[in-house]
């Protein structure tokens, strides 16, 4: 966390903006193996907890259901995916 103070300080009022960093992978994600039919998990670890994930498979947004499920804890970032075919890969 940085603080940055503005060029419009003065002796009576000072500003400082506050600068996010942006959370970056600490852990990129593995290829997996699995057999069809069966479970796999994708995990990755970020630099800040909680951060924001979104999950994607190309250009669609994988969301919550019977076939994806997504777990965040702390740092790490997983995504389960259930059932699995071919057009998974």
């Amino acid at each position: 966390t940085s603080f940055f103070p503005s060029p419009t300080c003065s002796r009576s009022k000072s500003r400082f903006y506050f600068v996010a960093l942006p959370a970056l992978f600490k852990q990129e994600l593995h290829n997996t193996e699995a057999e069809e039919g069966g479970t796999a998990t994708l995990r990755c670890e970020l630099t800040k907890p909680k951060a924001p994930v979104e999950w994607r498979k190309g250009d669609v947004t994988l969301y919550p259901g019977l076939k994806y499920e997504m777990k965040q804890q702390g740092c790490a970032a997983e995504l389960v995916i259930y059932d699995l075919e071919v057009e998974d890969s």
